[in-house]
């Protein structure tokens, strides 16, 4: 899927022709920036511009960055902590700042490249030569757990539970705000959010181009200004408790893209947070080869018990 970028012109860039601003702004050559704009993928107001324009202060642009080209992700020798491995796949737990897979932005460095190099070739090919093994997926600054498949009827068959909604996957998060109710369940759809192609949101518009989403949550403990939530997702949509949190008031600690990390005590907590407060902790599913359900989990990250610990004796 292409990314999508919104610009705004600042003071200093009025009067600068349209490639020098991408350039700089986008950090790419003036012939890349050029190539964007003659393939119509930067538009003011909806409508394509002209190469030679000369923006002004507060002009809005929005850029398309169009997904590049699968190369071949290299092995590299990045250490990886293995919850389980056996000769179909494999459970992970993916500390936060790891990407997951390459691409625009990060070509190397991610969890697919040091699987190549732990895995060598023993990884299913159906998600191609960027994501190999890769059933899912969670965000950057998401720590957790997630399963990885070995060979292609692994990964089938571990997709099919994803999609039957067979596979448990608990989170646990920091929310702002205390939550009126101790059990809830939000169940609201989600798509590319109309005004910042970046994000996710939710669409309640029969005609928009949203897919169901259901999050169940519930309360582990109260503080000054946060709760504490265990997330069940009985979908998996791009985001989706960062979304559906941020829907009911009750935006994720340190998510700045949806609406937290906006407190005087979250930015006096930056540095630990690094991003939204979310980890993935238990991981369910019924083993494809044996046909016996397991179960994992994961301990709450250090940067995640700091947190914690510092909303106790707030």
């Amino acid at each position: 899927m292409d990314d999508f970028v919104t610009l705004t012109a600042l003071e200093e860039d009025n009067g600068k022709r349209i490639d020098v601003f991408l350039s700089e702004r986008l950090e790419i050559s003036r012939s890349a920036a050029a190539k964007l704009i003659e393939s119509g993928n930067v538009e003011s107001n909806r409508k394509a511009i002209a190469k030679n324009l000369k923006i002004k202060e507060n002009e809005i642009f929005e850029v398309t960055l169009p997904e590049p080209v699968p190369s071949e992700a290299i092995p590299q020798n990045i250490p990886l902590e293995i919850i389980y491995e056996d000769n179909d796949l494999l459970v992970v737990n993916k500390p936060k700042g790891m990407v997951v897979h390459p691409a625009a932005g990060n070509p190397d460095g991610t969890l697919v490249n040091a699987l190549l190099y732990h895995c060598g070739e023993s990884l299913s090919g159906i998600g191609g030569v960027i994501r190999p093994g890769i059933v899912h997926r969670i965000d950057k600054d998401t720590s957790g757990l997630l399963v990885i498949a070995k060979n292609d009827e692994t990964h089938l068959a571990l997709s099919e539970q994803m999609k039957t909604h067979t596979v448990s996957r608990v989170y646990h998060a920091v929310v702002c705000g205390n939550l009126k109710n101790d059990l809830g369940t939000i169940n609201a759809p989600i798509g590319r959010s109309p005004s910042d192609r970046k994000k996710m949101a939710v669409l309640r518009d029969p005609s928009a181009h949203a897919r169901e989403a259901i999050t169940h949550y519930e309360v582990i403990a109260r503080f000054d200004g946060f709760t504490y939530v265990k997330c069940i997702l009985e979908t998996g949509r791009t985001h989706q408790i960062r979304v559906h949190m941020a829907s009911i008031g009750h935006p994720l600690a340190g998510d700045t893209v949806y609406g937290g990390g906006h407190t005087k005590f979250e930015e006096q907590n930056a540095k630990i947070l690094c991003g939204q407060c979310l980890h993935a902790k238990e991981l369910s599913f019924v083993h494809p080869k044996t046909g016996n359900p397991v179960k994992f989990e994961s301990p709450l990250p250090s940067y995640f018990e700091t947190f914690l610990d510092k909303l106790s004796k707030k």
